[in-house]
């Protein structure tokens, strides 16, 4: 059995986590699916974490599903696939979803190859920093299968419906720069890392709670109806108003910038 297939630290209020099976380009075998779900949950049970910077070991992101280790062992197909209610997130949905549904900004360094099951993990991210010279693909289709992990409902949100369709029918491999001009990457970097640890410090300096309430109002709302963006922003300012960190917010604009923020309030989660 692999072990450490998820490294996980936590700095300063900012969780790295790096897939870390570098002898198969980060591939995903079924234990790493599992591996990442825990984290998800452990990051969502955590109110001390107010930031996230995921990567992958040694150059590259991930490169996709392992298809032998799965392949061989149908009982953990299945477990991948299981879910009781065709509406509810399996396990293989969840390691995308799951970034999405932290109520913490997520932020993922991608380097080298970001194909398939990779590409939908990144998807789930919130904010996506490139390499220049990282390989991008929605790779489903070279092996006969459609994206099933989710990344749809991030794809949707960033890409018009042709360009998505032309990727995943042809799973061509894109540059960093192809990927930036279509959207599916916020911005290239030679020091992606660096880069995603600068922005994520400076996440840090605004209130977990208006970040939380930010990330579930845009996600919630990017494409659902005006009525339902109102309401959830009215709820969302109601809470921050009545919460701590608001208070400390303006304090730190007028007396006091580091004066430290108090712990996330649990109804973001």
């Amino acid at each position: 059995m692999e072990k450490d297939l998820i490294k996980l630290s936590i700095e300063h209020g900012i969780a790295h986590v790096c897939l870390n099976r570098p002898s198969k380009i980060n591939a995903l075998s079924f234990e790493m699916f599992k591996a990442i779900d825990k984290v998800i949950k452990r990051l969502a049970a955590d109110k001390s974490v107010n930031a996230v910077v995921l990567s992958g070991a040694e150059g590259n992101f991930c490169s996709g599903l392992d298809v032998k280790s799965v392949a061989n062992s149908p009982s953990k197909a299945m477990k991948l696939l299981f879910k009781w209610l065709p509406g509810n997130a399996n396990l293989a949905q969840r390691v995308s979803l799951g970034w999405q549904r932290l109520p913490i900004p997520v932020i993922a360094v991608l380097e080298g190859c970001c194909y398939g099951g990779g590409m939908q993990i990144a998807l789930g991210a919130d904010i996506r920093i490139a390499s220049s010279n990282c390989k991008l693909s929605i790779m489903e289709a070279k092996w006969g299968l459609v994206p099933d992990m989710a990344g749809l409902v991030a794809l949707r949100q960033i890409m018009p419906k042709d360009k998505a369709l032309m990727l995943t029918y042809t799973a061509d491999i894109l540059t960093a720069a192809q990927a930036l001009e279509l959207g599916m990457i916020t911005q290239i970097s030679d020091t992606p890392y660096d880069a995603a640890v600068e922005l994520a410090n400076k996440i840090m300096r605004t209130s977990p709670d208006a970040n939380a309430a930010i990330k579930l109002s845009i996600n919630r709302n990017w494409t659902g109806s005006i009525r339902s963006l109102l309401a959830r922003e009215s709820l969302s300012q109601i809470r921050l108003l009545m919460g701590k960190n608001r208070v400390i917010a303006a304090i730190r604009q007028t007396k006091n910038p580091d004066k430290a923020y108090r712990a996330r309030q649990s109804w973001w989660s």
